[in-house]
């Protein structure tokens, strides 16, 4: 009975003083709530990122990436800097092993596209196969099976001319199957090939997150004036049934040692690594922002304390233990964190719908920031610990301070 009434009495005092300070209880709170959200957010920021990217990777029905580097943006010619030469034979090469169901070149360079060969945006353009799950088509059809114009090699054969785009350029340009589009490296190159759109596929913005053209990879290379070399940006490979990834990345990395073959896990990996300096940054931000909620908890907790010191040591010398006072400060503190903890849980959902919505708009993927249940936890458990960091340190400032000097002061 005696241990219920005291903590009845701690539980009524710590109220009181919550009550009493109500713009420094909440400042405190919604500083546990602050840190706490920025660790849920950015956590969950980067579990999405990750899982967007394995279904990225997994849907995309290709299991091996071969590359002869990085993809480099080149701001001097507007385009990117693709590093495979000879890419039609690569691929052809590898399509002939086995246990490769089969290969195909990919380009990816940035172009100036045009309905009217006069107001020209730039977006971007994608050499790719024709067919199967390489391009997707939702409306109209796939262009032209044939790459006439690669003709083995010589780039001499007539152009098709087919291009198909993206939802969000036949959205910008308002145009659809059967219209046409001046596509370019150049704006010079632009206005002499106009393409006639055949089909729409949201396939390549699904995987870039932006707009896009895609037309047969000889064309791509001939209006960006890289046929001499034969310079895709990737090959990408699907295997046969059964056939294991690493054993075939290996065999093929020895065949062309200046090659990078990469699986599905690889690749996903290699892009993150490149994202290094970004991670490390979220990571800094979520430390900082744990530190920092502890330090205004903690110095509100301090604050409070050198206010009531009065108050606090009359309590003392009437004979209330210093136990009880510690309970009391340990109990405001506690309380901060489970009030800072549950409004930051209540927040995370809402406020990773609304940074979904944002990054949509800006990027084109859909659900970046996954939230999870376990975050959501972990969030709160850190929340407690700040106000447990928080209670011990007044706590402890309270006890080592004599009754006489507090009333001195």
């Amino acid at each position: 009975m005696i241990v219920l009434s005291r903590l009845r009495a701690v539980i009524g005092i710590a109220s009181a003083q919550i009550r009493h300070q109500r713009l420094r209880s909440i400042l405190a709170v919604v500083g546990i709530c602050l840190a706490v959200l920025s660790m849920t957010l950015l956590t969950s920021l980067g579990a999405g990122v990750v899982q967007t990217g394995q279904e990225k990777f997994d849907t995309s029905g290709r299991d091996l990436w071969v590359t002869g580097g990085p993809v480099r943006l080149t701001p001097e010619t507007g385009g990117f800097q693709n590093s495979l030469d000879n890419s039609h034979q690569v691929a052809d090469e590898i399509t002939a092993r086995d246990d490769v169901k089969n290969a195909a070149a990919l380009g990816f360079q940035t172009v100036y596209v045009s309905p009217n060969q006069s107001e020209f945006e730039t977006i971007i353009g994608v050499g790719a196969p024709s067919g199967g799950q390489t391009v997707t088509v939702t409306e109209g059809s796939q262009y032209t099976s044939a790459d006439k114009h690669y003709a083995g090699g010589s780039y001499d054969g007539p152009m098709t001319h087919e291009v198909i785009i993206s939802p969000e350029t036949a959205e910008q340009f308002d145009v659809g199957v059967n219209d046409t589009l001046y596509i370019g490296s150049t704006l010079v190159s632009a206005k002499q090939n106009e393409f006639r759109i055949t089909g729409i596929s949201p396939t390549y913005s699904n995987f870039l997150g932006t707009r896009n053209v895609v037309m047969h990879l000889s064309e791509l290379q001939e209006i960006s004036g890289t046929t001499g070399t034969d310079t895709a940006s990737l090959v990408t490979v699907a295997l046969q049934d059964g056939a294991d990834p690493e054993t075939v990345a290996s065999e093929i990395e020895a065949q062309y040692p200046t090659l990078d073959v990469r699986t599905n896990q690889e690749q996903l990996e290699a892009t993150l690594r490149r994202q290094a300096v970004l991670i490390a940054a979220g990571v800094s931000l979520v430390v900082l922002s744990i530190v920092t909620g502890i330090a205004l908890t903690l110095n509100l907790v301090l604050s409070l304390i050198y206010q009531q010191r009065r108050e606090f040591a009359a309590l003392r010398a009437q004979g209330l233990s210093v136990w009880t006072l510690v309970g009391v400060v340990g109990t405001q503190a506690f309380t901060y964190g489970i009030f800072g903890g549950a409004l930051a849980a209540g927040l995370t959902y809402p406020l990773a719908d609304f940074l979904n919505i944002v990054i949509e708009r800006l990027v084109g993927f859909e659900g970046v920031v996954a939230v999870d249940q376990r975050i959501v936890i972990g969030g709160f458990a850190i929340a407690l610990v700040i106000g447990m960091a928080s209670a011990f340190a007044g706590s402890w400032s309270l006890a080592r301070q004599p009754v006489t000097d507090l009333l001195d002061n």
